[in-house]
């Protein structure tokens, strides 16, 4: 018995046209590749536009919350030349921060997703405070992806 798995083991390996995937084999594979990625990479390819506003959003909701915690702690909320720098510094110009939290506010301050300083303006045209982002090309107002992103707006 043993002989005749020894001679089994010798003839599959002396034969190497048993050993891997046939030409047929491996076309099914990539034509079933392709099919998916002609159904997916184009809803894909649309998202990057929407994937950088939500981040503004989520971004802007953290330093929107970040500033309300610096207001409860100090009773005013930082100037607008104070800016969101006050969040992770305690600010060296009036009104002083009595009560600023060690550590701060926020670790760091992001930047929006295409690079810039988040702006901030107190008292701001829209609330207390506006936080914002022009988008894509970095001017106020625009449509689409150029649009402004700000603390005013509903997620």
């Amino acid at each position: 018995m043993q002989k005749q798995q020894l001679a089994v083991q010798t003839k599959a390996a002396a034969n190497p046209a048993d050993e891997g995937f046939s030409l047929l084999e491996l076309m099914v594979v990539v034509v079933i590749l392709s099919v998916l990625a002609l159904a997916i990479v184009p809803r894909v390819i649309d998202r990057p536009d929407q994937a950088r506003a939500a981040r503004a959003q989520s971004d802007i909701a953290a330093l929107s919350s970040a500033v309300s915690l610096y207001r409860l702690d100090n009773f005013v909320y930082p100037t607008t030349a104070q800016g969101l720098s006050a969040l992770v510094a305690p600010p060296s110009s009036e009104p002083l921060a009595p009560n600023w939290a060690s550590g701060g506010y926020i670790a760091r301050l992001p930047k929006d997703p295409w690079g810039r300083e988040y702006l901030y303006l107190q008292p701001g045209v829209h609330g207390a405070f506006d936080i914002f982002s022009h988008g894509a090309d970095g001017q106020p107002g625009g449509t689409g992806a150029n649009s402004d992103i700000g603390s005013w707006q509903s997620n």
